[in-house]
């Protein structure tokens, strides 16, 4: 009878040689090709979002912004690519030239239909393991954001925001936000 050995899993070094001009995630070991680039209402969205969420955290100093593509890598089997990523003064030091190595304050992925399952799954999954304190799924298709905050390593949903409501963040202390903003073409 034959066996299947066990594929070794794979490491930041085996990511780091994937084809340049195309974006990879490592998970568990295991590479991931991401789909085309995001259509013009994921970007209106992760553009308005980034862009309230960067002013807030620059006018009181709070740390740093990052909007894909920046890899975060989490473990040397695990490295993301989130769609908005906010690291805190206090954890200035995971940000290097290269990418930020460790757990963010806040990561948001914007939901596209050929990654909806893998944010919801085993992004949310992994998102924990790592103890990132706050994680947002937004889908500009159902013009909705759900808000995470991590509480004895398991996220517990803060909150679901969609037409006309206010999102307040749990981590980013005054921070709110208008959800029809988020979801507008301006």
């Amino acid at each position: 009878m034959l066996t299947k050995e066990p594929r070794p899993k794979l490491t930041y070094a085996d990511y780091a040689r994937t084809p340049e001009g195309e974006r990879w995630e490592l998970l568990n070991g295991e590479l991931f090709i991401s789909s085309a680039a995001p259509n013009m209402s994921h970007q209106s969205v992760q553009s308005n979002l980034g862009i309230r969420l960067g002013n807030f955290v620059n006018d009181d100093r709070l740390g740093w912004v990052f909007f894909s593509v920046t890899d975060v890598v989490l473990s040397d089997h695990d490295t993301v690519q989130p769609d908005l990523v906010f690291v805190s003064r206090e954890r200035r030091n995971i940000i290097t030239d290269a990418n930020i190595q460790g757990s963010p304050d806040l990561v948001v992925e914007i939901l596209s239909p050929s990654t909806a399952s893998h944010d919801w799954r085993d992004k949310f999954d992994l998102y924990a393991l790592h103890e990132i304190r706050e994680y947002w799924l937004v889908s500009p298709e159902l013009e909705t954001i759900w808000v995470f905050l991590l509480v004895e390593g398991v996220f517990e949903e803060m909150g679901i925001y969609g037409e006309n409501d206010t999102l307040i963040s749990p981590t980013l202390e005054g921070f709110s936000l208008d959800a029809n903003e988020v979801f507008s073409l301006r």
